[in-house]
Formats: C-alpha cells, sequence, structure tokens
C-alpha cells in the first residue's frame, strides 16, 4: 500500500477483547486517533447505531465497487457488511467452523469392522450430533490404550459461547419469542449442555479448559479423532509454512496429510467472530482510510492475504475457494477449501444486537457454572433472567427492532 501510495499505515494493536471498547472510548472523545477499522461484525449494530462507524455507500458508488462487493461469498456478503441496509463495513476474515477428523483413523478397518459389529453401520464421519456422541465415545473406547481420544474441543467459556450459539440453533432454538424473552432456558438449550457433560466424558481430561491452543495441541499431535474449529487448523494440522517465525506459537503437526475436512454435525456452522474493515466517523482521513479497506478487501489482494499463514485470515470471496495457488499450498487444500466454500453456503451468524457483548458474557458465566457441576437447567434459566434484564435496560422495543432485523438474515437461523 505504502508503495503503490505512498501513504504510511500505523497499525495500533489491541487485544480483541479491548477492541470494541477502545472504539468506543476514541469514539466519545473524538480524538481521530483511528482511520481504518478491524470489527466483529456482532459489534456492527453497536458501533453503527451509536455512530462510531463511517456509512460507507457513498464511497463504493464513488469508487465504482459494488460489482467487487458482489464477488464476496453471499453468506458474508448478505449478513456481514450492513445494518439496516446501509453499508458499514467489508468482510475481511471467513472465519467459520470447520470438523477435522483423522482420516487414517476412520479408514482402519480394524475399527470398521468392530463398529459393524457393535451398531449394524458402517463407521463414518458423523453428520449428526447424536452420530458424533456415539462414535466418539466408541473410538476412545477402541484407541485409548494407544492413546488417542475419540474426539477434543474447545470448552473454555469464550469459545464455548461461538459453540452454544451453533449447536443451540442446530437443535431447532431460537434466542428470541414474539415478546423478546429469552428462550435459551428451553429444551434446546437443556440439550446442548447435557449433551457437553456426555461428551466430555468420552474426551481428554481438563478439556473444560481447552482454549485454541490447548486444543490444537492434541490435535496436532494425533492424540484425539476429531475436533470443530476454525479455518487455521486445517492449515496449521498440514504443516504449511511450519517454519515461519511468525508461527512459533503453533504446535508441530504429527498428522499431516491424515486429515479431512467436514461440516459440523447439524450442517450449519457458526461464523464464529470474523472480522470486517470499516472506517472511523472521527477519522481526519476518512477517503484514504476507505481506500484502503477498499484496496485489502479487493479480489487481487485478498487473494494474497488468505493465503499468508500468520495472517489469520480465512478465505471469504468466492474467488478464494477455487484459486489455483491455494489448491496447490499442501496435498488436501482442495478438499479444504471445498469444505470452507460449503461452510460459507449454510453457516450461522454470531447473535448481533445492541449490548451483545452482555448477553454473551451472561453466556460465558452459564458456561463457567456448567462446568463447576451446577444444574444445567437452573443455569440457562439465570441466563434467561439476565438476558431479559438486558433486553429490558435497552429497551424491549429498541432491542426487538434490531433482532427482528438481525433474524431477517439469510444467516441467522438454519434454512
Amino acid at each position: 500500500w505504502e508503495q503503490e501510495t505512498g501513504c504510511k499505515i500505523k497499525v495500533v494493536e489491541v487485544p480483541t477483547s479491548e477492541m470494541f471498547t477502545k472504539i468506543m472510548q476514541e469514539y466519545r472523545a473524538n480524538t481521530g486517533a483511528y482511520d481504518a477499522l478491524n470489527v466483529i461484525p456482532a459489534w456492527m449494530p453497536d458501533l453503527a447505531q451509536a455512530g462510531a462507524l463511517e456509512q460507507l455507500d457513498s464511497y463504493v458508488d464513488k469508487y465504482g465497487y459494488r460489482g467487487e462487493l458482489q464477488t464476496i461469498a453471499a453468506t458474508y456478503r448478505d449478513n456481514q457488511m450492513t445494518v439496516d441496509g446501509k453499508i458499514y463495513g467489508f468482510p475481511d476474515d471467513g472465519d467459520v467452523f470447520l470438523m477435522y477428523y483423522r482420516k487414517d483413523i476412520f479408514a482402519r478397518d480394524d475399527l470398521k469392522k468392530a463398529y459393524k459389529e457393535k451398531f449394524g453401520r458402517d463407521l463414518a464421519v458423523p453428520t449428526t450430533w447424536e452420530q458424533f456422541i456415539e462414535v466418539g465415545q466408541f473410538l476412545t473406547d477402541a484407541l485409548k490404550s494407544e492413546g488417542v481420544y475419540g474426539a477434543s474441543m474447545f470448552r473454555e467459556p469464550g469459545y464455548g459461547n461461538f459453540m452454544f450459539q451453533e449447536r443451540f440453533r442446530n437443535e431447532g432454538g431460537k434466542f428470541f419469542d414474539a415478546n423478546m424473552k429469552a428462550t435459551i432456558n428451553g429444551p434446546e438449550g437443556l440439550k446442548v449442555f447435557n449433551d457437553w457433560l456426555t461428551e466430555n466424558k468420552f474426551m481428554p481430561a481438563g478439556v473444560e479448559k481447552f482454549g485454541f491452543v490447548e486444543n490444537l495441541a492434541v490435535f496436532v499431535k494425533g492424540e484425539s479423532a476429531m475436533t470443530i474449529s476454525w479455518p487455521p487448523y486445517g492449515r496449521f494440522a498440514a504443516g504449511y509454512l511450519a517454519n515461519e517465525e511468525a508461527l512459533a506459537w503453533v504446535p508441530k503437526t504429527q498428522i499431516a496429510d491424515k486429515v479431512g475436512y467436514a461440516l459440523p454435525p447439524g450442517g450449519h456452522p457458526e461464523l464464529a467472530a470474523g472480522f470486517a474493515l470499516s472506517v472511523a466517523s472521527t477519522s481526519k482521513n476518512k477517503e484514504a482510510a476507505y481506500l484502503f479497506i477498499q484496496w485489502l478487501n479487493s479480489e487481487e489482494i485478498s487473494n494474497e492475504r488468505v493465503q499468508l499463514p500468520y495472517a489469520l485470515r480465512d478465505p471469504f470471496r468466492d474467488s478464494h475457494f477455487t484459486n489455483p495457488g491455494y489448491m496447490a499450498l499442501w496435498p488436501d487444500a482442495k478438499d479444504y477449501l471445498a469444505a470452507l466454500g460449503d461452510a460459507a453456503q449454510t453457516g450461522l451468524l454470531d447473535l448481533s444486537l445492541i449490548q451483545t457483548d452482555k448477553y454473551e458474557e451472561a453466556l460465558r458465566q452459564g458456561i463457567s457454572r456448567l462446568w463447576a457441576g451446577d444444574d444445567p437447567q437452573a443455569i440457562l434459566d439465570k441466563i434467561a433472567a439476565d438476558w431479559d434484564a438486558v433486553t429490558e435496560k435497552v429497551g424491549v422495543d429498541k432491542q426487538r427492532a434490531v433482532y427482528e432485523s438481525w433474524a431477517a438474515k439469510s444467516g441467522a437461523y438454519p434454512n
């Protein structure tokens, strides 16, 4: 960018957990400290309604960019760019959960024979959560003596928040009723919590505390047969450019060329977190900031960026999923991209409301209590009560309008 334009970019590094607060603090202080912003799409209604984000439609039209926006995969284009039909950001990261599984384990003749004898059907990658529990327990029973568990997951509450949102909706749950009363404590939510407790019994000890890196380490060391995570797991498990200095924190893979890719059970994976590129409304360089994010989002540059092993930016344009250069990066990269392309068709949006994080924090606290041994139904009832309190504080009618706008998007609930 600097070579092409002469404009220098100063990158301000902020932990993800502090980004929303920093953006809002700068906006209220009107310092103009930030020009271009990375925002999590679920924050957009909050930030846009507060006035912290610049509306981008006039810039898009001025620079003739609408056509290129249409080649962004529909899930990201239709769900992660707009608030009330106005553009406030460009997708920058195709975050979505995939299932990663050990092809070699599922191909073992001894396991296939034993599974068929026990259950009367073929051993296969699970497509429902009932199958996941059955297969996961079977593989743990069969392989634990070899140091392998049927599955592992990140269960730490910050990650569990996304996992719950995905599974709750795949079970048929809706977050609110017509009166904006939380329904998270219904039978769908209870099933998710109870299933989690069942699953943990065939996963590694301490799985309740697993975060991104802990779960990654177990999987790439070959100690679990299945897991679910963001797209970087696929690249890390393949060992793609594993010797990059910026990836020194990534555990070394022992399962390269042994990993398969599939949609998680239920078929509707979470578009968990993700990032969009926006312009700060208080920027003193709005046009330059806009042109910078347009350049980053463009077909040419984004295709380069999603192939950088250390950028943690995942495919989000139609061309990313069919890029011959990307397909050649490791032997199974074509299958990896095909699975990501499928996930982009059926992915589910994170819940996005005013004060979204307060709803998520109540859920995170509830998951912590679940791992502490509290009663699942009582936990869910408390979460629902906390959600209702946030809704009342925001204003029921105001929040209902935001929720209905979100719920009308194609990725809010399974079709």
